[in-house]
């Protein structure tokens, strides 16, 4: 949880224009994704009938948002990405601290997949934060929910990737989406070993203090 956000606010910081930070780190996840479905599935965290109800409604979404992001120029862009990433890890650490876990089967699932999917490819991310976090405060198992939502991600992804590249051609690939690739693949199954042992808003509390300190420092860059 949190790869997008996070890789995409560091490199929107050291400059990138937002629409090139979001294709890299797409493009990056379709690799880091597919290691960590499969390490999802391996480890049985996958609940298959959630997975049908997120995947298709998400990946719609996904290629609204990344097709409308390509079209916006990048110092418009840049600060409203910054300030989506920054309030999503405010929401991320308030919901990691307030929210105690009692299990019961979520009933908004495909209009979230729709609006995690657009938010995601147009924020740089977001699909994991915001998809998992609000089925976990429906009452979805916290282990089957993590697992499923990063086994949906990997054809989220790879759609996205797949806009951005018809959208902005195959400029998409940078140095960046190399060093985020590698990186990604080789920390996705410790993140799948991880989610079987540690407390989801635990999870929650860190990556949402780490977000926003990230976003805020690159929203403050942004607008000085």
């Amino acid at each position: 949880m949190a790869y997008g956000q996070i890789s995409s606010t560091l490199l929107i910081a050291l400059g990138v224009p937002p629409k090139y930070a979001s294709a890299s780190v797409h493009t990056a996840e379709t690799f880091t994704t597919g290691v960590s479905a499969i390490s999802h599935v391996a480890h049985r965290n996958v609940d298959w009938r959630l997975f049908l109800r997120i995947v298709i409604p998400g990946v719609i979404g996904g290629v609204t948002g990344a097709y409308i992001l390509s079209q916006i120029h990048a110092d418009v862009a840049k600060p409203f990405v910054l300030a989506y990433l920054t309030s999503l890890g405010l929401y991320l650490f308030y919901r990691g601290i307030m929210h105690r876990h009692t299990e019961r089967r979520p009933r908004v699932v495909e209009p979230l997949g729709i609006v995690g999917g657009f938010l995601d490819a147009a924020g740089g991310g977001g699909w994991g934060a915001i998809v998992t976090s609000n089925l976990l405060v429906q009452g979805s198992n916290p282990r089957k929910t993590i697992g499923t939502v990063n086994t949906a991600e990997f054809f989220l992804t790879v759609t996205i990737s797949a806009t951005f590249i018809a959208t902005l051609g195959w400029e998409v690939f940078t140095a960046a989406t190399v060093g985020l690739l590698i990186g990604g693949v080789l920390a996705a199954p410790f993140g799948a070993w991880i989610a079987k042992r540690v407390n989801p808003d635990t999870l929650l509390t860190f990556v949402g203090a780490l977000l926003s300190l990230t976003s805020i420092y690159g929203l403050y860059r942004a607008l000085a």
